[in-house]
């Protein structure tokens, strides 16, 4: 057993003052906690902005106080043991445990600019000839260099930002606090570093908590007999379940409203780094957001897919983010432009007022768009996530493969909507994915993604490279959609045939995953190549089949040959007009025959049968999307499928239903591994 820690966000919408039972309304709530969260900020920015230097940010690396001693993983307590205090504004009382939640806000983000400081110095220690396009020998003297976990965005992002100081003042940065100003601390006060003097937590109930703080009672308190306890009752969401044990939370405040981060931990079993034997490998494709299938190890060592990929299309959702992106684009320029017009006035001129309030309205608009292209990656991201956890659950698998972030670039046509779509959630879905298959106990590993959309899966040497093309029947022409085998004739989707080489490469090299001590993430780092075989389950005979069999009689006999001499003539069929009625008789008995023909249920039994997909538990996050209202059958609960983005939550994003199937290449199914063209 191990445990899954997580957050939940809540409201708060009222507060009773302990000592006077006086009700607090949701509005001065807010404005207490606005006024607490104000001098948390004020005391973090000032530390930060204070050490914000390179000598102070290599004492903080080297990990060692100036004692000697090692610095704790607690924030505010190696602040405090570097001797680097911060004090509030005269006159303004403030308690330490205050002050102690500041530090930690504090460390964190420093702590942070270490990581992209390391970023920094490898980027321009390694320094290309060409910044927009590295040769094979200058990436591996860059991720020689890397620290761990960085991504080829991060690069290229951080890339961008070196050539753009490079440009303006002619020569390297020689830190990163050359290159960037101190990062901006968020309104919020982090209640984890404080203790019982400050903040209690404590279960009311299976569905509720209540949370007692101390918050000053005006804007700038001079002493203690400006604070007080408030208790602030907060309804727990469904995806706390009651056996979660509750943490210290972190209170903001967002649009009038106090929004509390509350963390909590449930138990969960172990998912084994090794000895898997069906797994799910997933692409991040150039055609779909998604692209999957199943594949299992058998005992000789190869590996066998079922044949039935496994997509998830967010093209429709594509094509609305990169439309507010244009538009927040635009906004962003058109807001420039007027802060310098409004640089260059003063407000004596009669046009400062009305371009001051264009100025501000443009920025708000900026805002929001901004935060609905946060909100949709967001929702996006949890969708495909729950989607490729409920395949991994119906095929049996216990581990799901997915191709390495950190080794991979998005590229091809720029048209592509999914490629567009792709860098921008792929960092969010693969977290998604991790914590909702932790709560099943299913492994998540990553392996490298070079080569998988080159060679073939067939072939299984790594060697066989394949021809993309538009299309099947256009294999002379270049493209990205359709790959082609010379050499062993696969024919088959891009996607398709580079999810198969993921999940080869999962099974076959697990012997060599890698678990980050610090992160937890699984990593497979060694490419074992190996061919992948499709395997079709036999159709069972039908009854009427079998009865064939048996009395050897023709199922499907051959009718007999009409006279085709002209001795007659042609007799005219009945039909049904609204002006005509007769012929009812006639009529009314074909419509007979037709129905009974219609109830008749087919002889040939489906291979596949779909099932219900697997309904999350009270504590597992909820698909993306609006909640189904009471009283309403949920599309998922029942054994029909509806349509293809029945668990999407999206009505743009279409996917693969989720479908049980039985275990390939078992005795049963009678499976046998055949190559398919």
């Amino acid at each position: 057993m191990s445990k899954l820690t997580a957050t939940a966000t809540c409201t708060a919408h009222g507060a009773v003052v302990e000592q006077n039972g006086q009700v607090v309304p949701q509005p001065l709530l807010a404005q207490r906690v606005a006024w607490l969260a104000g001098l948390a900020q004020e005391l973090t920015a000032d530390l930060v902005a204070a050490r914000w230097n390179p000598a102070d940010l290599d004492a903080l690396a080297c990990g060692v106080g100036p004692d000697g001693r090692a610095l704790p993983a607690k924030g505010w307590m190696a602040v405090r043991r570097m001797g680097w205090g911060t004090t509030p504004a005269s006159g303004v009382h403030v308690c330490d445990r205050v002050v102690r939640c500041a530090q930690e806000q504090a460390a964190r983000a420093l702590r942070l600019a270490l990581h992209r400081r390391a970023l920094v110095a490898a980027i321009v220690a390694s320094w290309p000839a060409d910044p927009r396009a590295r040769t094979d020998a200058e990436w591996q003297a860059l991720r020689a260099v890397l620290p761990d976990g960085v991504t080829a965005a991060q690069i290229r992002n951080r890339t961008r930002q070196i050539a753009a100081y490079l440009d303006t003042y002619g020569a390297f940065p020689a830190d990163l606090t050359d290159l960037e100003q101190p990062p901006n601390v968020a309104a919020q006060i982090v209640l984890a570093a404080a203790d019982r003097q400050l903040v209690t937590l404590g279960r009311a109930g299976d569905r509720g908590a209540r949370l007692r703080v101390r918050l000053p009672l005006v804007e700038s308190p001079a002493s203690s007999r400006d604070w007080a306890w408030h208790v602030l009752p907060i309804a727990l969401p469904p995806t706390v379940p009651p056996e979660a044990k509750l943490c210290t939370p972190t209170l903001r405040v967002k649009k009038s409203r106090v929004r509390v981060d509350l963390p909590f931990q449930i138990p969960i079993d172990f998912a084994p780094a090794t000895g898997h034997m069906t797994g799910v490998g997933f692409d991040w494709g150039c055609n779909m957001l998604l692209t999957g299938v199943t594949g299992r190890l058998t005992g000789e060592g190869r590996v066998i897919c079922d044949g039935r990929p496994l997509t998830y299309d967010a093209s429709g959702v594509s094509a609305k983010l990169h439309r507010l992106r244009g538009e927040r684009e635009q906004l962003a320029a058109k807001h420039r432009h007027q802060g310098k017009l409004l640089a260059g006035m003063t407000v004596a001129d009669p046009r400062f007022a009305a371009l001051a309030a264009a100025y501000e309205g443009i920025g708000v608009e900026h805002e929001r768009v901004c935060a609905r292209i946060r909100h949709l990656n967001h929702a996006l991201a949890w969708s495909a996530a729950r989607w490729a956890v409920d395949q991994a659950l119906a095929a049996g698998a216990t581990v799901i493969y997915l191709e390495d972030l950190a080794t991979l670039e998005a590229r091809g046509r720029r048209g592509r909507a999914n490629v567009r779509l792709s860098g921008q959630v792929r960092g969010q879905i693969v977290e998604a994915i991790r914590h909702l298959a932790a709560k099943s106990a299913i492994a998540v590993v990553t392996v490298p993604a070079r080569g998988t959309s080159k060679y073939c899966p067939r072939c299984g040497d790594g060697t066989s490279v394949l021809t993309h093309c538009p299309a099947p029947d256009r294999l002379a022409e270049k493209g990205w959609t359709w790959a082609y085998c010379q050499g062993c004739g696969l024919s088959c989707d891009r996607d398709w045939a580079a999810a198969e080489r993921i999940v080869a490469r999962g099974l076959l090299g697990q012997h060599a995953t890698r678990t980050h001590r610090a992160t937890g993430a699984r990593t497979i780092r060694t490419v074992v190549e190996g061919n992948v075989a499709r395997a079709r389950r036999a159709r069972r005979p039908t009854r009427a089949a079998r009865r064939a069999r048996r009395t050897r009689i023709d199922l499907h006999p051959r009718p007999a040959a009409r006279d085709r001499s002209k001795n007659r003539p042609t007799p005219k069929r009945p039909t049904r007009t609204a002006n005509n009625p007769a012929d009812t008789s006639v009529n009314a008995s074909a419509a007979d025959t037709n129905s009974a023909d219609d109830a008749m249920t087919s002889s040939r039994v489906p291979d596949r049968r779909t099932v219900p997909a697997p309904f999350p538990a009270r504590s597992g996050q909820c698909p993306a999307g609006h909640a189904p209202k009471a009283g309403r059958r949920e599309p998922y609960r029942t054994g029909h499928v509806r349509n293809s983005h029945h668990r999407t939550g999206f009505h743009h994003a279409k996917a693969t239903p989720v479908l049980a199937r039985a275990e390939h290449g078992s005795s049963r199914s009678q499976a046998t591994p055949v190559r398919v063209a």
